[in-house]
């Protein structure tokens, strides 16, 4: 393709022409995968990303000017998405690996400080032993989870008065199990 061919297609994708867009993708799809696929090292992780390479410069298409060369543009918005989706990439490794240390973190925490079996009962009595309401909305907050306006929403009853049963709920464990804290 000649350079005034290029040109006349890019003023034509710069304002909307659909056929333009398709042409240019058609002409450089498989050239510009063939350039990520050396940075990415993945055939569908490169396609996603000369596809969304693809879409960004839709969406920028008034930006792009008729004078550059469309392919070395091309190139380095590739390029560049390929980068980002690197850095990208290392972050979620990272979050992931911190995620595992302190799961095992946690797991190992958790072996190690098991509580007696005797404890444990004593735990589940004091429990039992509270008032309905409040047995109801400690086991709905610390067993199920679930947020003081949640279990005020299932309960019928106002976030207050959760917070009332809570704090009566707790005062009355810690006395229970005064010895053992």
């Amino acid at each position: 393709m000649t350079r005034e061919e290029e040109a006349k297609i890019l003023v034509a994708f710069a304002n909307g022409d659909q056929r333009a867009f398709s042409s240019l993708f058609d002409l450089h799809y498989e050239a510009t995968c063939r350039y990520v696929i050396r940075i990415i090292r993945d055939r569908d992780t490169t396609e996603e990303i000369v596809q969304s390479t693809f879409v960004n410069l839709w969406e920028k298409r008034a930006l792009i000017r008729e004078d550059i060369s469309f392919k070395s543009y091309l190139f380095r918005a590739a390029y560049n998405t390929a980068l980002n989706y690197i850095k990208h990439q290392k972050v979620v490794s990272n979050y992931v690996a911190r995620k595992q240390d302190k799961i095992e973190v946690s797991k190992q925490a958790y072996v190690s400080h098991q509580p007696d079996f005797e404890l444990q009962q004593k735990i589940a009595d004091a429990i039992n032993q509270l008032p309905p309401q409040c047995q109801k909305v400690f086991r709905l907050s610390r067993e199920e989870g679930l947020k003081y306006h949640e279990i005020a929403d299932e309960l019928g009853i106002s976030k207050k008065t959760v917070e009332v049963h809570m704090g009566k709920a707790l005062k009355m464990l810690r006395m229970s199990l005064k010895e053992y804290l």
